[in-house]
């Protein structure tokens, strides 16, 4: 069977909790596992960490590892005899001044305390992404006193958001810091920023990450209508960049989320960033066995633009059939992969390259999808030339070989990558191009006759050593030559 190339990053939670379900996820295909910092505690993170790592190991395939920080809780606060129904027209308060939990049908506490400086008459406040509709009349000190424009069933803890963005929260909190740490304890492999408005925010996280020790590469969700105007910067002070399309959609509007989540992967990928699309992908599978046929579409459309990565949130941690979400995710991204535009690709071909081990990757995709190459084997230190590679849509399985276990769980995320451990016999040549070649045999990835196009470094343990590449027919002499 073909391999999948799109990745599938799966949230843990109450329902993964279960050993005999976290098992069957990594078994039905997982790639990355999500820890969200938003519920649970850090201890109960790191648990769930170790144990999916754990499986993974019994299953002899690497599963990375994100750690997703909760970000600045622009929410409201609670009320005190339950929800409340609002009608429309009436007035409604967000008052910064009321108790946590005194809210009644007049008016609620607020979390963000500096909500009130951030507003002004006539805008827009949407709660419980947008299913509540506030305009804001006039401010009172610390109470925002609004009209309610559509109604409905308010409860505790819901967020708020500004059409058209623009609320100032920092986008770290003093909780994400301390996670961070946490993160780090437990090696994350990404760790994903909420919020951030611009490079700064990335930086700081990055810093805070390396500080505690941590390794990983930071992710940023794209979820702040501001975070579009700041976009380039944003996506070069990163690693990876995750559409997080519910704050985002809410903010900018539900219509334009298409356009916008074909440019953000546009522009990762041509900036060799990798790219996760998330939110509402297959939620209907929270309770249902089988995903609507407007989910089938939207996961096979992101395949169809190059994402890295589909995601699921609440339908496998907290979900009924956690194990069959990521059985259907698997099988839509398996058949659109089938089609032609999923394997054709013109990126970069105009570009001037700056490092030799990145000439070298796009040299070799261009090579492999030109000569009928069955598989690339990229022997790697840092994980950065099948990243590149990555970049160039092909049907080619690239293969990560490599000794760093934090490398292999980082390529876990790259579309069309699959990490393989790899001990270099030692520096001779020749018997690394041997062994090489069979550890693509026992896997069964290759048979004689096949050609392979392997690229590695003459110093080989060096970081960004990449500068030869080579084309071996399995089961020829001709692999013994270095």
């Amino acid at each position: 069977m073909q391999k999948r190339r799109t990745k599938i990053l799966a949230t843990l939670g109450p329902a993964t909790d279960d050993p005999a379900v976290l098992e069957g996820i990594v078994k039905a295909g997982v790639d990355v596992v999500r820890l969200n910092f938003s519920h649970g505690k850090q201890e109960d993170h790191a648990k769930r960490a170790e144990q999916v790592r754990e499986i993974a190991r019994s299953q002899k395939r690497p599963v990375g590892v994100l750690a997703d920080l909760q970000g600045p809780k622009i929410r409201i606060e609670c009320f005190k005899d339950g929800p409340v129904e609002l009608e429309e027209g009436q007035t409604f308060a967000l008052d910064a001044g009321l108790a946590t939990d005194a809210g009644t049908i007049e008016h609620v506490g607020i979390a963000y305390k500096e909500l009130p400086d951030d507003t002004s008459p006539k805008d827009i406040l949407l709660l419980d992404d947008g299913r509540i509709v506030f305009e804001v009349e006039r401010v009172e000190g610390q109470k925002i006193i609004c009209k309610v424009i559509m109604g409905g069933q308010l409860s505790d803890r819901k967020g708020i958001n500004r059409q058209g963005g623009g609320l100032s929260a920092s986008a770290l909190t003093d909780k994400d810091r301390s996670d961070i740490k946490a993160a780090a304890s437990f090696q994350a492999d990404y760790l994903a920023l909420s919020f951030p408005r611009s490079a700064a925010d990335v930086n700081e996280a990055r810093e805070l990450f390396r500080q505690a020790g941590g390794k990983g590469a930071i992710v940023s969700k794209i979820e702040r209508a501001e975070a579009l105007d700041a976009l380039e910067e944003i996506i070069a002070a990163s690693d990876a960049v995750m559409i997080a399309r519910g704050d985002l959609g809410v903010e900018v509007g539900d219509a334009v989320l298409p356009a916008i989540q074909k440019e953000i992967i546009t522009m990762a990928r041509t900036m060799n960033r990798v790219v996760i699309t998330a939110t509402q992908m297959m939620e209907s599978m929270i309770t249902n066995q089988i995903p609507t046929r407007a989910e089938v579409f939207d996961v096979a459309n992101a395949v169809f633009d190059g994402t890295d990565a589909v995601m699921l949130s609440a339908e496998t941690a907290a979900g009924k059939y956690p194990v069959k979400a990521i059985e259907a995710m698997d099988r839509i991204c398996r058949e659109a992969e089938k089609q032609k535009v999923t394997t054709l690709s013109d990126h970069r071909i105009n570009t001037r390259f700056e490092k030799v081990d990145e000439a070298i990757a796009m040299a070799s995709m261009y090579t492999a999808n030109h000569l009928g190459v069955k598989a690339i084997a990229a022997l790697t230190e840092s994980g950065s030339t099948p990243l590149w590679m990555s970049r160039i849509s092909s049907s080619i399985p690239i293969y990560a070989l490599t000794s760093h276990v934090e490398t292999r769980r980082k390529v876990t995320l790259y579309r069309g990558v699959y990490p393989i451990n790899f001990e270099k016999p030692n520096t001779d040549h020749v018997q690394v191009n041997i062994e090489a070649l069979k550890v693509l045999k026992e896997r069964g990835a290759v048979e004689d006759g096949d050609l392979v196009l392997l690229t590695k470094g003459d110093l080989m343990g060096k970081m960004g050593g990449t500068n030869v590449m080579k084309v071996i027919q399995v089961g020829d002499d001709i692999y013994n030559q270095n």
